[in-house]
């Protein structure tokens, strides 16, 4: 059984709203939100429901996972691979995502680099031996600026139904609050970390010295300039084996941001060609006299939204009909804050729309039909 489902029936009577791992996963999140880092690895990954949270949260460009059973990050790692809408809206920054079979106590080099580990529910199921290395892996080796790592809180097991000695049969211990605030301050000090303790599962009311029902220490490396050379001076070789890698779609990937910006400009064109029309309509009829054509229209406010209106006449740019077809100049189109933040520069524009849509014989305006309007 899924060790959130055993933790979620033992704790049941507590009423923990949402589920206790929830709201590990979401203080997670949180201290991602708040801090931004780009690459993030959790130990201990399981069913990877954590780095699915994970992959939306547009600041991260490398995602890893490490757990010692394969066989669990296998049967759920489908869920980390791309979907459809990831293609069809590419994400503003590239995504790496990868799964890595091995144990939390060896060191492997793919694991250098991270701003932050975490290591949720994960200490409490190693082994003395394991425990032991476990400290010079995570903080030695890796050392990345931050640390997260949560533990069941003995002290609070007596409120929870049906816990004789430990929550979980695979725990080989389980710490009370001084047990592991002296385990993390001892090697955030060896180590060259600050920690802080917090945790997640309030106690009932009157019971507030037993804890939370799940301690946290959040690590922080007192002089985060120097991980580099740190790293640098200890190689050592590959023991992981990778079971699953994605690479997500990104606007960093030239094929896949011309493609948004072609999609971009050909509805923003579309736009704009409606509003030319609704309003060589209107006039028309304001005239009453359907025979008159302008071959030139000067949008005026009215003519547009608000938005676009200011847009097109503060750039004094003009689009115009021309017998069945509408001319939107390029430059009315880079003018607006989608297009221009694709982009960057009307260079830019041109190059990525060149051969993608119908431009005018100086490459200056989007040319498009009128015929489909009278339908």
């Amino acid at each position: 059984m899924d060790k959130n489902l055993k933790e979620e029936k033992l704790t049941g009577l507590v009423k923990f709203t949402p589920p206790l791992y929830r709201q590990r996963y979401q203080f997670v999140k949180d201290l991602v939100d708040k801090y931004k880092p780009k690459k993030v690895a959790d130990l201990g990954c399981a069913d990877c429901t954590l780095l699915c949270m994970l992959k939306f949260c547009s600041c991260i460009e490398v995602l890893a996972g490490i757990d010692i059973c394969g066989s669990v990050m296998k049967d759920k790692m489908h869920r980390l691979s791309p979907l459809p809408v990831d293609y069809l809206q590419p994400r503003e920054r590239s995504l790496t995502v990868t799964l890595h079979h091995g144990s939390v106590a060896h060191k492997d080099p793919c694991m250098l680099g991270f701003d932050l580990v975490t290591c949720l529910e994960l200490i409490e199921h190693l082994d003395e031996s394991e425990l032991k290395k476990f400290p010079e892996v995570v903080f030695g080796f890796m050392a990345p600026s931050r640390v997260v790592i949560s533990t069941p809180n003995s002290e609070f097991n007596p409120l929870l139904p049906g816990v004789k000695l430990f929550r979980n049969p695979d725990h080989k211990f389980e710490w009370t609050q001084l047990q592991f605030q002296s385990w993390a301050l001892e090697n955030a000090r060896c180590y060259g970390y600050s920690v802080e303790f917090t945790g997640v599962g309030h106690p009932p009311r009157g019971m507030e010295n037993v804890g939370f029902c799940t301690q946290i220490g959040v690590f922080v490396k007192k002089c985060p300039e120097t991980c580099a050379s740190t790293q640098s001076e200890k190689p050592t070789e590959a023991v992981y084996k990778t079971v699953f890698e994605a690479v997500y779609p990104s606007l960093k990937d030239e094929k896949y941001l011309q493609k948004a910006v072609v999609r971009e400009v050909i509805f923003t064109a579309q736009i704009i060609k409606q509003s030319l029309l609704n309003c060589l309509m209107s006039e028309h009829r304001e005239y009453n006299d359907p025979t008159e054509r302008k071959s030139k229209f000067q949008p005026s406010m009215n003519c547009f939204s608000e938005d676009l209106g200011k847009l097109v006449v503060e750039k004094g740019m003009e689009s115009f009909v021309s017998g069945n077809v509408v001319y939107i100049p390029l430059a009315t189109i880079f003018s607006f804050p989608r297009v221009n933040r694709l982009c960057g520069t009307f260079e830019k524009l041109r190059q990525l729309v060149a051969g993608q849509v119908t431009l005018s014989s100086d490459g200056s305006a989007v040319m498009l039909s009128t015929e489909h309007e009278d339908r």
